[in-house]
C-alpha cells in the first residue's frame, strides 16, 4: 500500500472512527493483499509510511471474498471484477485475508 493511501486510511479512521471503516482490497495475489491488510490492521510492516507503528485494527476484505461479492450487484461485480477473478488464486487470497483478520482485526 503506497504512502498516500496509508495517509488516507489513517485520516478516515481518525475522522470516522476505526470501528466504522471497512477496507476493500483488490491486489492480484494473496501475498500483496496480505501485506496491505497487515498495514491497515497491525501497522506498516515496511516501516516506511504513516501507518508505521499504528495498529488501527480495521476490518479488511478482498473484493473477491464472498462477504464482499455477496454485497455487490451481480451484474456490476461480473462487469468490474469477473474477468480478474477467473485468473486469480481466490482460495489463496481468502486464506491470507482470513489469517490477517483473525490475528489483527479489532472490529469484526
Amino acid at each position: 500500500m503506497d504512502l498516500e493511501n496509508q495517509k488516507r486510511v489513517k485520516e478516515f479512521a481518525e475522522q470516522y472512527g476505526p470501528e466504522n471503516i471497512v477496507v476493500v482490497l483488490g491486489a492480484a495475489e494473496g501475498e500483496g493483499a496480505g501485506l496491505a491488510a497487515e498495514t491497515v490492521t497491525a501497522g506498516d510492516p515496511t516501516f516506511a509510511g504513516p501507518l508505521t507503528g499504528v495498529q488501527l485494527g480495521l476490518t479488511v476484505y478482498h473484493v473477491c471474498e464472498p462477504e464482499i461479492k455477496n454485497e455487490v450487484d451481480p451484474t456490476v461485480y461480473d462487469e468490474q471484477v469477473g474477468m480478474m477473478e477467473m485468473v486469480l488464486d481466490v482460495d489463496d487470497i481468502i486464506s491470507e485475508m482470513s489469517s490477517i483478520r483473525n490475528e489483527y482485526c479489532k472490529y469484526l
